[in-house]
């Protein structure tokens, strides 16, 4: 038998075990995978400044937002209407909800900027994963969650360094007070984990992949609804309005999401610098 044979027989085979699926059933589906996280550069390719659409997406979304915040505010009025006055809810919003409730008026006037500005961006970069022709959240990679993880761990250590000083502010953050000695050899390395390492990571792995997962479900059921209704026989047309509703259902499930996270995160944020302000009241 040749070569090609051989890998013919083994393609039949292998084609035969396929379960009937979208996946296997649509000659012209393709599944969801990590090649839409990672596509190919449009712009500078093979330089430090290389973009994928992702990235594009990214600045695209920076754009529009730093754009409307612009437009809100140029000709600030006494009574808000109409574009400023959306603006000025966000940020009371953000200024009363998160900041205030959480660090009191004196230090959520503070960190207010910084707070407002991680719940906008990740409001605005998430907010692209419903918009027909973007269909993704450049937070659903890696990259941008990682930074503005980074930036609330610089904050909230930063926070309890200049309060503290380093040495008081690690002993105050990893040591468990009024316990036996011997449960600190146990609770030291706990705490120093569930801080300093557990903290960043959380934050980076909770908004990316929930980011991922609402992409990966939205093109999943609009593509089957696509399949349906062009590619699929006569009598599994009958499917595509379910995966249709059930498409625009997650949608709107999506867009609480892209909601949650953003405050989530700016939330999360505020109790962490807390925490640091009062490390020494455990």
């Amino acid at each position: 038998m040749s070569d090609r044979t051989a890998r013919t027989t083994v393609l039949a085979a292998r084609t035969r075990e396929r379960t009937l699926s979208v996946t296997t059933l649509a000659a012209e589906f393709h599944a969801p995978s990590l090649t839409d996280f990672f596509p190919p550069a449009v712009l500078f390719e093979g330089t430090p400044f290389e973009l994928d659409r992702l990235m594009l997406i990214r600045l695209l979304m920076s754009a529009v937002l730093i754009g409307l915040m612009v437009l809100a505010f140029r000709s600030p009025k006494i009574v808000p209407r109409g574009l400023q006055n959306v603006a000025e809810i966000g940020l009371v919003f953000v200024k009363e909800q998160i900041c205030d409730e959480v660090l009191g008026k004196e230090s959520g006037r503070k960190f207010f900027p910084l707070i407002a500005t991680i719940f906008f961006t990740v409001l605005f970069l998430n907010f692209s994963g419903v918009i027909p022709g973007l269909n993704i959240s450049s937070n659903a990679r890696i990259g941008m969650p990682l930074v503005l993880a980074v930036i609330a761990y610089a904050t909230f250590n930063w926070v309890g360094i200049r309060k503290y000083g380093f040495f008081t502010y690690m002993r105050s953050s990893i040591v468990v007070p009024n316990v036996p000695p011997l449960l600190h050899v146990l609770l030291i390395p706990i705490e120093f984990v569930s801080t300093f390492i557990l903290r960043p990571f959380t934050l980076t792995v909770r908004l990316m992949a929930n980011m991922l997962a609402g992409h990966v479900m939205l093109v999943l059921f609009f593509s089957a609804t696509w399949y349906f209704l062009f590619d699929a026989t006569a009598w599994m047309k009958v499917f595509s309005p379910f995966s249709l509703l059930a498409g625009l259902g997650f949608t709107l499930f999506e867009l609480l999401v892209v909601f949650l996270q953003a405050y989530v995160f700016a939330l999360l944020t505020a109790v962490y610098i807390s925490l640091a302000q009062h490390a020494a009241d455990h």
